[in-house]
């Protein structure tokens, strides 16, 4: 059996009620009269910049609203499951859970929620929460997202795309992709890569763009691959431009120099917090966002030269 402690990065923080306040304490209890405890179980791997966002959202909700908050991320769909089954075995009062592999958390999700526990998605499966059984999503619409950038890149007048995929399977990430094609008014090329390592998706891209001079944008699914398409592009000495989805400190700095042309950012700081506060909000005082019919949507908002500064302090802190 997977061991949440052996096989994922595995965070455990017991965040304190700065205020100290009795009301606080006795809001956040869970049904056993303790402080509330909250998993949040994601598809990320460990060191990965953008988990790192959604991890320090969730740990700002926990810290406000007195939570026992679990952090834990597996790529591996059937070791992303089994943290699952962990989170249930612990008996935590609340799970905030990604559907990047909806049909690999459905059996999970069903055994917390037979448990009484409450599940809400986030940032992954917005057509799969509400068959998956959670009770709320937060996250963007990455179909609408891959048209807005279709669109933009028509805006650029760019005429061959190609679309860097570094899951396979991955439903966000599929769906972007499928958005681009179904916009862009040119041609769309997919292109798979081994997320895992870096320098083979430097290699992939080098080698697409030498194979192919008329592709002009390269569209990235994350910013640490957009900053490893730029070097593809200066290797394979191509006239392409670069573009992605998600933001860091690092790609800001890449749209200021104009190295990077934009960013989509789907505010993965703001699903974390919004994930975990839900959960104590359902607890507390029985709300549901969105009424559980309706996503909770967080993007895409598109970052550019002449927006950046407006979000590079946030940035800097690490929190977008």
């Amino acid at each position: 059996m997977l061991s949440a402690v052996a096989a994922v990065c595995l965070l455990t923080a017991g965040c304190t009620d700065s205020g100290g306040t009795a009301a606080r304490a006795d809001a956040a209890a869970g049904s056993g009269g303790s402080r509330m405890k909250v998993a949040l179980i994601a598809h990320g791997a460990k060191g990965d910049a953008f988990w790192e966002l959604v991890k320090k959202g969730a740990q700002a909700a926990a810290a406000k609203d007195g939570i026992d908050l679990t952090f834990a991320g597996d790529p591996d769909a059937a070791g992303q499951a089994e943290l699952v089954r962990d989170a249930v075995r612990d008996g935590v009062d609340g799970l905030a859970v990604t559907l990047a592999k909806p049909a690999a958390m459905k059996a999970p999700v069903a055994r917390a929620r037979a448990a009484g526990i409450p599940v809400v998605g986030l940032n992954s499966g917005i057509d799969a929460w509400r068959s998956e059984g959670a009770l709320e999503y937060f996250g963007q619409d990455e179909s609408v997202a891959g048209r807005a950038v279709g669109d933009k890149l028509d805006a650029l007048k760019a005429t061959h795309a190609l679309c860097v995929i570094h899951e396979r399977g991955n439903v966000a990430l599929e769906a972007r992709c499928a958005g681009v094609k179904k916009a862009f008014g040119g041609r769309t090329d997919l292109l798979y890569v081994d997320g895992t390592d870096p320098d083979a998706v430097t290699d992939a891209v080098t080698a697409r763009l030498r194979q192919d001079p008329s592709i002009d944008e390269v569209v990235t699914n994350g910013a640490q691959f957009a900053l490893t398409a730029v070097k593809s592009v200066k290797a394979a000495g191509s006239r392409a431009h670069v573009a992605t989805f998600d933001l860091n400190s690092d790609l800001v700095k890449a749209v200021r120099a104009g190295d990077v042309q934009f960013a989509v950012d789907q505010q993965p700081y703001l699903q974390g917090y919004l994930a975990v506060d839900a959960l104590w909000l359902y607890r507390t005082n029985g709300n549901i966002s969105g009424g559980g019919v309706a996503p909770v949507l967080t993007g895409p908002a598109f970052v550019t030269r002449t927006n950046v500064s407006s979000v590079a302090a946030f940035a800097a802190k690490g929190t977008r």
